[in-house]
């Protein structure tokens, strides 16, 4: 399989209360249809790194770092982010990445159709019965023509995928996606998600501290290594395999 991400010596640097925080990546390579949990305490910069592959943050320092969706082009991230590119990474996101945030990011306003329809429109796809269809697999389809503050949290977090996997991305990033779920509502939900993203032949990176549930998937892991440098002024969480 060839490669959907490439990272070579990928650093971001930030001031938390004082202290300084990095989060450094010496090395990773993600394979198309891998499914990886990065896995590690709260605040360790799991939420920064998948936001960085989302391409919403960019790093401080890279010697690489690339993206090559399946069945698209090989794009230079840090070429990109050097030359403000910025409508280029949009459309690269928009087209071949879906994002499940922790909380769901539903739009509160928008029917749980018109919420999973969003990334559709946006790229302005054709309709087709894809929403039936995704809804029906997730178990949302009585819950269509709801706001989503109509939902029960194991409802929207349904509907936060479905809206996520929409448009057919390559790649799912999803954040600490059933945190605020009980495990067994947890569980039934990635199993679900994770059958789900086998048949779309999808690569999926999740964030986790749950490192039991993890291993029960058997998902690959990067690990997160925590160690203070530079006498202690720098807080330096590297994530390896």
């Amino acid at each position: 399989m060839p490669s959907v991400y490439s990272l070579s010596n990928v650093v971001k640097e930030r001031l938390v209360g004082g202290v300084g925080f990095r989060l450094h990546v010496p090395s990773i390579e993600i394979k198309a249809e891998e499914n990886i949990a990065l896995v590690g305490h709260s605040g360790c910069g799991k939420s920064t790194l998948l936001d960085m592959l989302a391409l919403i943050l960019h790093p401080d320092k890279s010697d690489g770092f690339s993206i090559e969706p399946v069945g698209g082009k090989s794009h230079d991230l840090g070429k990109l982010w050097q030359r403000r590119r910025q409508s280029r990474l949009s459309q690269i996101r928009k087209q071949h990445i879906g994002y499940v945030l922790q909380s769901g990011g539903l739009l509160p306003y928008l029917t749980v159709r018109e919420n999973i329809e969003l990334p559709r429109r946006l790229l302005k796809l054709a309709d087709d019965d894809s929403i039936n269809s995704i809804a029906r697999v997730l178990g949302i389809h009585r819950q269509l023509d709801k706001l989503p503050g109509l939902l029960s949290a194991g409802e929207r977090q349904r509907a936060a995928f479905a809206r996520a996997l929409s448009h057919r991305p390559t790649i799912l990033l999803a954040d600490e996606p059933t945190a605020s779920l009980d495990p067994i509502t947890a569980r039934k939900i990635m199993a679900v998600v994770m059958e789900l993203i086998k048949g779309l032949k999808i690569t999926l990176i999740t964030a986790s501290h749950d490192w039991a549930h993890v291993y029960k998937m058997d998902l690959r892991t990067l690990h997160q290594e925590a160690k203070p440098v530079e006498n202690g002024r720098i807080y330096q969480s590297t994530f390896r395999d």
